[in-house]
């Protein structure tokens, strides 16, 4: 299939275009490189598909990209996605992943590409009453971030409803790790996720992690968090893919393991793998951070077969690890990469 990847050169989003191309699908990406990577495309998809520099609200981009490329499907990684920034800065959530994402409806549209798979995110249940949280958990977000994908899933209903639009939504819990195979990994700049920043505290790039909130309501005083391999979130998205092929019903998924972390463990387990006692400051709660976030992922094991292939806290962060320790200040920036081209 050609396949229209939003996002596709950010984290998640080269293992998706990586495992795209492993099996032989076509993916054309579309990002404007704010957070993403142009190595990251170039690694992913040596075999076939190709990045276009741009941006989702760019509806004549958006169109042509669909036309042209004759799409069939689209994966919208596309967003924003820190839960500080968005409490600090809520319009710039609203703008790009909601006003972003119905531009790119609205050109999906016009063009008659109906099938779509969205990344959304655990952050639309807020503070969970039940734990693991089921899919039909009350949906309460206690941040702009998680407010924006929620309204985003309920556009999507909507468009299903007018349009015809058949979308599956994977709602992710914490995601981690690298490519089995070492080829991509986690680059963010800044970086804001635990686990990488432990890696790069322990090889000496930090002098110390900042632990945010030890006083919340859990055994040890930290937050807990359900940590899942990006390499197995990407095989959800290949599995969301081909039941939309297959015309199955539009519905919302979980992706975590059904296993929870306090942020002290996750430290300890890092300490662990990497034979390194690191340093940490302990500072103020976050605004915005639920204390307990673990996934029920019966549903997409029930009805769309997926299994994790990492289940293990230590097995994820050992391939983090792998791909910090050889690439410890993360992709080069290769802006010729011949793997972008440029449509206008």
């Amino acid at each position: 299939m050609k396949i229209l990847i939003t996002g596709g050169a950010g984290y998640i989003g080269s293992q998706v275009v990586l495992d795209l191309c492993r099996r032989g699908d076509e993916p054309v990406v579309l990002d404007n490189l704010s957070t993403g990577h142009q190595e990251a495309v170039a690694r992913a998809c040596v075999s076939g598909g190709r990045l276009i520099r741009g941006d989702v609200a760019d509806r004549p981009l958006v169109e042509r990209i669909l036309g042209e490329e004759e799409i069939e499907a689209v994966i919208h990684l596309a967003a924003d996605s820190l839960v500080g920034e968005s409490t600090e800065n809520p319009g710039k959530y609203f703008r790009n992943n909601i006003s972003g994402g119905l531009v790119l409806l609205d050109a999906m549209v016009a063009a008659g590409v109906t099938k779509i798979i969205f990344s959304s995110t655990a952050a639309v249940y807020g503070e969970p009453s039940t734990v693991p949280i089921p899919e039909d958990h009350p949906l309460q977000p206690a941040n702009p971030y998680g407010f924006s994908k929620l309204t985003f899933e309920g556009i999507l209903t909507a468009y299903e409803r007018a349009y015809g639009m058949s979308f599956i939504s994977l709602r992710y819990f914490n995601a981690a790790g690298a490519d089995p195979e070492g080829k991509i990994g986690e680059d963010h700049r800044p970086e804001t996720h635990l686990i990488p920043l432990l890696l790069q505290t322990a090889l000496g790039l930090r002098e110390r992690l900042r632990l945010f909130g030890t006083d919340y309501p859990t055994p040890d005083g930290t937050c807990i968090r359900d940590y899942i391999h990006v390499a197995d979130l990407s095989q959800a998205h290949l599995l969301a893919l081909d039941a939309l092929n297959r015309d199955a019903a539009s519905t919302v998924y979980n992706l975590g393991n059904g296993n929870g972390y306090s942020n002290r463990q996750v430290i300890e387990a890092v300490q662990q793998v990497t034979g390194v006692d690191i340093p940490v400051e302990e500072a103020p709660r976050r605004p915005g951070d639920p204390t307990v976030l673990v996934a029920s992922s019966a549903k997409i094991r029930a009805e769309l077969g997926w299994r994790p292939r990492f289940p293990r806290l230590e097995e994820i962060i050992a391939t983090a690890w792998e791909w910090h320790r050889r690439y410890p200040h993360g992709y080069r920036e290769e802006r010729n990469c011949s793997g972008e081209r440029e449509i206008k």
